[in-house]
């Protein structure tokens, strides 16, 4: 029999027995985690698999067909003898040799030699006996018959271990088994069997932790089928691959302008820089330094593309060239889409395409939420995009050949994000210019490389030639210092500083309205700016019932609210659904799978928002489709309001456009003030122009003397905070409401109302 010994390094688990640093086995139970152990059970579980026993979960017990087949070939006889173990064993497994007999026979004898001290009559004793001879005929003889062999067999035990599965464990590693134990609940189980730890030993290694909630053998397994099903994917693979900023110095420009020949020497590698550059290092040269870096390149016949701002969405015509099925498995999807890189003019190019290709996808379809419909649609945008620019990049390619790409302004989406680390695995230069800090590229990828300067620039286009260069001035300079000292952070504000903003709904008393009304946004409470957005707190409120039934100051009141950014409503409905709308009969092509159609909405003749500044039109589309995702109008995704809200909201009153243009963030915000004195309630289009608004950033406050439900019928939760400040009144006429002076008289209510006080 071998001793159980202790093993030096993780590494001899795997050696021949006879050149571990002690000849004996190894019986270890493992209660942590760490990458090193990650990497060994890794590779034990392929080793049990191969020449040994995996155990997940209980060994099942032998069942009455087992039984009845042991005792037809062995009849019920039972001895705790040495000699009746071994001629047992060599009719039960025949297989076996004299060795392994020997020491399986003396393994089971101590064992049950054991039982028998510890109080087990013979007939606990016989049924132990019998439980073990048919696990080892049914779950272990691949092993037995493997005993005393250089490769020690191994076995591998995944879980809590019950009583009689540790003793059966325990004869095997006293027969010459290397045993794992993987607790992933700890020891607390198993010492219960073996309190003193007589028979194991734990792994004691620095930095373990527990077990992340996904790790098992199930788990090894589903990634290790996914890596060999991966592999597929790729077909021939090419007999180069990326070496990756390796060799860079991590300085910048003068890294991309390194000769090809100096990056490095092995023929099974090509030489690529992935960098993004934020800020810049001196405003003053910036631009022309950027000039001079693209003469560089086109002195050295380096092949270059500059994309400045946006990488063009594919178009209908290049989409359609795409050759693409319905899928139903991830593998399917890529191996199929990966068929449209054809570059016959270099077949080793085109593995390089294929093989970057799958990487990214394979990358990309772990983020949460990755659907195969939006893995299809990640891939076409590449396949378009690498055909756009391929000829540009790769005309007459050979090795070691270094394109270079330049995309300033940094990526605005996932999209653009993907299609970057696509190049960055082919043999192009990948040149990322972020000059403008209050910017954020959205690109993480783990092989880029970044250099972050403190000075801030706004570069709308790439210098390409002396013409378009505009070099700024110190003074011009230093007044933009100057500027961002002041706006940054400071509760001062520049003119249109914010393009992004969300309303914040306040809840208020019926009193602080009036506080609030005239105040600039950025003196209101909740007022803040985080990630160059504003957030906006406005009011959204209904005033129901007259105080103390006196109509005058309540006209009064009402007055004080009419500011050179209201808007009065005193009819309802406002909007009615036979009201023209152009934009109505549009609206099902303005709004299609659940997302606006910006780019066709913005095209067509009949959008009227296109004069305004362009954030304000993005603000106007993405609280539009806010307003759409959030079901706030009753009908939503039901029976078709989403087209009544489309077309609703891109049909304002030009005098609510002309609010919006002036309208800066962080100042007073435009207002609504709706006053409905009779029974009538809001239409749906009055409803969905109010929420939209609402969303926009204006403050709106409902008068309804009536106290009726006319303001809440269309909305599906409540928006709008309600305040009850007196008696309902009926009937009323809305006066003209500008001739009420500024501090009333009674004069003015006797001539109005025709009541004295």
């Amino acid at each position: 029999m071998l001793d159980r010994v202790k093993v030096q390094n993780l590494s001899e688990f795997f050696s021949p027995l006879e050149n571990r640093s002690s000849k004996g086995v190894y019986f270890y139970r493992i209660n942590g985690y760490n990458q090193q152990v990650a990497d060994f059970i890794r590779k034990y579980y392929e080793a049990a698999r191969s020449a040994g026993v995996v155990i997940e979960g209980r060994i099942p017990n032998p069942d009455e067909k087992n039984l009845a087949y042991f005792n037809e070939i062995m009849g019920t006889d039972f001895q705790l003898s040495l000699g009746f173990l071994t001629s047992s064993l060599k009719k039960w497994l025949p297989r076996m040799s004299e060795y392994q007999r020997n020491v399986v026979a003396t393994a089971m004898y101590d064992t049950l030699d054991d039982l028998r001290k510890n109080g087990k009559n013979e007939n606990m004793l016989k049924n132990a006996y019998t439980k073990f001879m048919c696990w080892l005929y049914y779950k272990f003889e691949r092993i037995v018959n493997q005993l005393g062999n250089s490769d020690v067999p191994k076995i591998l035990y995944e879980g809590e271990i019950s009583k009689y599965e540790f003793l059966l464990i325990r004869i095997l590693a006293g027969a010459g088994c290397d045993v794992v134990l993987l607790q992933y609940k700890g020891d607390q189980s198993y010492l219960s069997l073996d309190p003193a730890s007589l028979f194991s030993d734990e792994l004691r290694l620095p930095l373990l932790g527990a077990f992340p909630a996904e790790f098992n053998l199930k788990w090894i397994r589903e990634q290790k089928q996914e890596t060999e099903n991966n592999e597929r994917l790729y077909g021939q693979k090419p007999t180069v691959a990326n070496c990756t900023n390796a060799w860079i110095k991590g300085k910048g420009f003068s890294d991309f302008l390194t000769a090809i020949q100096k990056r490095g020497k092995d023929p099974k590698f090509f030489y690529n820089c992935y960098c993004r550059i934020n800020g810049v290092e001196d405003k003053l040269t910036y631009l022309n330094e950027l000039h001079q870096f693209r003469q560089e390149m086109k002195s050295y016949q380096r092949k270059i593309v500059i994309v400045d701002q946006v990488i063009e969405p594919p178009s209908m015509e290049e989409i359609s060239q795409i050759k693409r099925n319905n899928y139903v498995r991830q593998d399917q999807l890529i191996t199929d889409l990966a068929k449209n890189i054809q570059y016959p003019a270099n077949m080793e190019l085109q593995r390089i395409m294929v093989k970057a290709f799958v990487d990214v996808l394979l990358e990309a379809s772990k983020k949460e939420g990755m659907s195969l419909n939006k893995l299809t649609n990640k891939a076409v945008y590449l396949l378009c995009w690498l055909k756009r620019y391929r000829e540009q990049l790769f005309c007459n390619w050979a090795m070691p050949d270094i394109s270079c790409f330049i995309y300033l302004g940094g990526c605005k989406n996932s999209n653009e994000a993907l299609f970057m680390q696509l190049l960055a695995r082919l043999p192009i230069d990948v040149l990322i210019l972020n000059p403008d800090l209050n910017t954020k590229c959205c690109l993480e990828d783990t092989l880029l490389y970044e250099i972050n300067h403190r000075d801030s620039m706004v570069v709308e286009k790439y210098p390409q030639e002396n013409t378009s260069l505009h070099i700024a001035t110190a003074a011009y300079h230093a007044e933009r210092d100057l500027d961002n000292m002041m706006y940054q952070d400071s509760g001062v504000y520049r003119d249109k500083q914010y393009a992004k903003a969300t309303s914040v709904t306040l809840q208020t008393m019926y009193e602080e309205i009036y506080i609030l009304w005239n105040q600039e946004l950025k003196y209101r409470p909740n007022f803040s700016t985080m990630d160059n957005t504003v957030n906006m707190p406005v009011i959204f409120a209904k005033v129901s019932g007259i105080k103390d039934g006196d109509v005058w100051p309540y006209w009064a009141k009402i007055r004080e609210l009419l500011t050179q950014e209201s808007f009065l409503i005193c009819r309802s409905p406002f909007l009615k659904s036979t009201d023209p709308n152009p934009m109505k009969q549009y609206a099902t092509e303005f709004f299609k799978n659940g997302k606006l159609q910006r780019e066709k909405i913005k095209a067509h003749p009949s959008y009227q928002y296109g004069v305004l500044r362009e954030e304000i039109q993005e603000h106007i589309l993405d609280k539009l489709q806010i307003l759409i995702d959030q079901k706030i109008i009753k009908g939503t995704f039901e029976n078709g309001t989403e087209y009544t809200i489309v077309s609703t909201a891109l049909n304002m009153d030009k005098l609510l456009v002309r609010m919006l243009q002036r309208f800066d963030f962080t100042k007073k915000n435009p207002k609504i003030v709706h006053i409905n004195t009779r029974e009538e309630t809001l239409s749906l289009e009055d409803s969905i122009l109010m929420a939209f608004l609402n969303l926009l950033g204006f403050d709106i406050i409902f008068f309804v003397p009536t106290g009726y439900q006319t303001v809440e019928r269309y909305y599906t939760r409540k928006l709008v905070e309600e305040h009850q400040i007196g008696e309902y009144l009926y009937d009323l006429t809305v006066p003209n409401l500008d001739a009420i002076p500024a501090t009333p008289r009674n004069s003015w209510r006797d001539k109005i109302f025709k009541r004295g006080t």
